[in-house]
């Protein structure tokens, strides 16, 4: 008997479903939206035959073009000269797309099996290029509303910011651990305010409707991630103990 070897020329091309099927979910916003949009983008990227680091490259370059446009605009929007909702509405979409492509390269990498330990370094690199662009248009703008804002809030903003981040990379590892495993619908609401999609669509919807708010949105955000390490360093400490 003789093996037969089926040439991948003869297999079906995947779908935009095949590629949606091995999402990493992020969260209820992100699996319902996000994630969607992203594998819609690894269709087409698959179909152009663009590797994934192109689609990371992608997510950096959209987000740091948004996030300086918001930097540079930001003084404008506060006394008037700009719309808010102009400059609001680039960033709303802007951080959505720059998101779905992040989510996108993943997708890609796992459905055609480009995935290496360089790529997914630069993916993380990546991340933490555009979030910190992200952050300093969030703060900009709270600052352009609100000269009087407290210099600690702005910093412990940034520095807490990076929770959501590390925590994510921490939970892929071979000692990853959570806190709340329940998968039921209440909690995946709960654990929206630790989506990072619907995180940035609210920073969006902030900066189109009400910038003004901008410094009490970075406060929200700070108390939710400071609280977030906190209970996560309790959770870890009391595991380590047993």
């Amino acid at each position: 008997m003789h093996s037969v070897n089926i040439s991948a020329e003869f297999l079906p091309p995947p779908t935009a479903a095949d590629f949606y099927r091995v999402n990493r979910g992020g969260g209820l916003f992100s699996e319902a939206i996000s994630q969607r949009i992203g594998a819609g983008m690894a269709l087409a990227a698959h179909r152009m035959g663009l590797p994934p680091t192109a689609l990371t490259m992608g997510n950096l370059l959209l987000g740091l073009a948004v996030s300086v446009t918001v930097v540079t605009l930001a003084g404008q929007v506060a006394t008037g000269d700009v719309a808010a909702w102009v400059v609001g509405l680039v960033a709303l979409v802007g951080w959505q797309l720059a998101y779905a492509l992040d989510c996108a390269d993943g997708q890609l990498a796992r459905v055609t099996g480009q995935g290496s330990p360089a790529g997914a370094r630069v993916d993380v690199l990546c991340d933490v290029a555009a979030q910190i662009a992200l952050v300093t248009a969030l703060s900009a703008t709270a600052v352009a509303q609100r000269p009087s804002a407290p210099t600690w809030l702005v910093a412990a903003f940034a520095g807490t910011w990076m929770v959501n981040l590390v925590t994510s990379v921490m939970a892929a590892g071979p000692n990853a651990a959570s806190m709340v495993t329940s998968t039921s619908l209440p909690v995946r609401l709960a654990k929206l305010i630790r989506d990072y999609g619907a995180v940035i669509f609210l920073a969006g919807v902030v900066l189109t409707l009400v910038p003004e708010w901008t410094t009490w949105l970075i406060a929200a955000f700070t108390l939710v991630n400071g609280g977030f390490l906190l209970a996560s360093i309790a959770f870890s400490a009391r595991a380590s103990l047993r």
